[in-house]
């Protein structure tokens, strides 16, 4: 075989390995990409939190989206506040008078969009920054989408059509069961109104936070409830087959029940530390008041609910006030 045959076959492999390795590294550039692209829809859990989210804002005749940087909101769906008590005159007098609108976690005063958020630009708003001791502190964290059956949107007005508006509300839980059967239940879809049931978050005993709503969304945390705060008695109902709730204003963060604590009895040996910690680094990122942290307990109205039993609000309330401080 001559010489120019063997040097033609050279180049030609030559040329076929040049053209392999440059397959190979396009394939490994184009999956690196789509590797990235993956990681991008990837839920950010960050945005879960009370620090970060998108609500619906009020308006008369459609619906509009607002992003209000580290808030639940300030332009929020507006319930009607409306006692339990048809006769409380204090609660009559609410119905018809401009409240509070719902105001979470952000020190930026809200673009007013509505004739609404006009009537409350003059009202009194929360604010308050995290701390170094916050900043030391990260839980860990998990996502367990509810069905969507178990959950809704937050109304703009009552189901008479009256524009309502609350500021918001904290309500704090315990499962009474594990964590992972109140999941499970959050999980199943239901068709029956009166069994549909979520929390927005959940928090376990080891302080692993659960992020189970949206919350923009309204989760269905109390049925028959009122909040009875320095305006009075609020609720709202939305539902002309259900009682009036605090669910349309309302955060509901759950504790799960330790294992001791799994019965009936109205105490219980409580919750551990890393819950307590990890309770007060979620509410840390709202703008909600100390005042407007409330119990399941204290705003149920159906006379059956106790959680949290064994609660220690000094404890909650010293670390909370370690991870915030108001800004003047």
């Amino acid at each position: 075989m001559s010489f120019s045959v063997w040097i033609n076959r050279l180049l030609l492999i030559s040329l076929m390995l040049i053209s392999l390795t440059v397959v190979l590294v396009v394939g490994k550039a184009n999956l690196q990409q789509n590797s990235s692209n993956s990681s991008n829809t990837d839920v950010d859990p960050t945005a879960w939190s009370p620090a970060k989210v998108q609500l619906q804002a009020a308006k008369e005749q459609e619906e509009e989206f607002q992003d209000f940087s580290k808030s639940l909101t300030k332009t929020s769906p507006t319930p009607k506040l409306e006692s339990n008590n048809k006769q409380n005159k204090q609660a009559d007098k609410l119905q018809n008078s401009p409240t509070p609108s719902v105001n979470q976690a952000s020190v930026d005063k809200p673009v007013s969009t509505n004739k609404q958020a006009d009537q409350l630009q003059n009202i009194p708003q929360y604010s308050f920054k995290t701390t170094k001791a916050f900043k030391q502190y990260t839980p860990s964290y998990e996502i367990a989408l509810a069905n969507p059956s178990n959950y809704g949107e937050r109304f703009t007005t009552d189901i008479n059509g009256v524009p309502i508006n609350n500021q918001a509300i904290i309500v704090l839980h315990e499962t009474s069961d594990s964590a992972s059967s109140a999941i499970n239940t959050f999980q199943t879809p239901h068709t029956d109104e009166k069994k549909q049931v979520s929390y927005h978050s959940l928090i376990t005993l080891d302080g692993t936070i659960i992020y189970i709503v949206p919350p923009d969304k309204r989760a269905f945390g109390a049925g028959n409830s009122v909040f009875d705060g320095s305006n009075g008695l609020e609720s709202v109902q939305t539902n002309p087959g259900l009682e009036p709730s605090v669910n349309n204003f309302a955060y509901h963060v759950s504790l799960e029940t330790p294992v001791e604590g799994r019965n009936n009895e109205p105490y219980h040996i409580g919750y551990t530390d890393a819950q307590y910690y990890s309770l007060a680094w979620l509410i840390a990122q709202s703008s909600v008041p100390d005042e407007r942290i409330t119990t399941h307990r204290a705003v149920d109205r159906s006379g059956t609910r106790i959680d949290p039993r064994s609660f220690d609000f000094d404890k909650f309330f010293n670390l909370l006030h370690s991870f915030r401080q108001p800004i003047s």
